[in-house]
């Protein structure tokens, strides 16, 4: 064998290593877990912890009198990239929710550990008229449990912990769960 058909191969290889890599890169891009999935949590069916704290508009926020109802809590964080994937959908979701003249959920995120003004740029920026959470020393994030953002949970019009989804949610997903939940109570 020539000193030759080394040097032709290599080229080759190189090749076909590259192609395999730039295959899994696509693979993992496009396998993302972009699906919302509900959790275990001991909270379930249960009264909601309670959350005091303040807007970003410097509001006084107790969850307890957000009763009758629905509220829905989105953990966020402005550098978090499914945050930002997730954030058109929650808008859309806002949005669906004023329209029902009254009756629609609430919205409101939660923020801990990120820079108060990266927040509002971001909502600037990208809509998004409910109101900001602070969660400055992490109580509301431990309270629930929250393992990573974004994390969105559905509490009853009771206070009770009525669902819990991990990873990006979408409009359709939030609204579709909540009307099967008040249906449910209904019957």
């Amino acid at each position: 064998m020539s000193e030759q058909a080394p040097r032709r191969i290599a080229p080759i290889i190189s090749v076909a290593v590259a192609a395999v890599m730039v295959f899994f890169i696509v693979i993992l891009a496009v396998s993302s877990n972009d699906k919302a999935e509900t959790a275990a949590t001991p909270l379930m069916l249960k009264p909601a912890p309670e959350i005091t704290s303040t807007t970003y508009d410097g509001d006084a926020f107790l969850l307890s009198r957000r009763r009758g109802s629905w509220v829905v809590l989105n953990f966020f964080n402005s550098t978090c990239v499914p945050c930002k994937r997730e954030h058109p959908e929650l808008v859309k979701f806002f949005e669906t929710q004023q329209s029902l003249d009254g009756t629609g959920a609430e919205l409101y995120t939660i923020v801990n550990d990120d820079d108060e003004q990266a927040v509002r740029n971001f909502f600037n920026e990208n809509g998004g008229g409910w109101p900001i959470i602070h969660d400055e020393d992490a109580n509301i994030s431990v309270d629930y449990g929250v393992a990573k953002v974004p994390e969105t949970w559905l509490i009853s019009p009771t206070g009770v912990v009525a669902q819990r989804f991990t990873g990006q949610v979408t409009a359709e997903l939030l609204g579709s769960a909540i009307a099967s939940m008040t249906q449910d109570s209904a019957s």
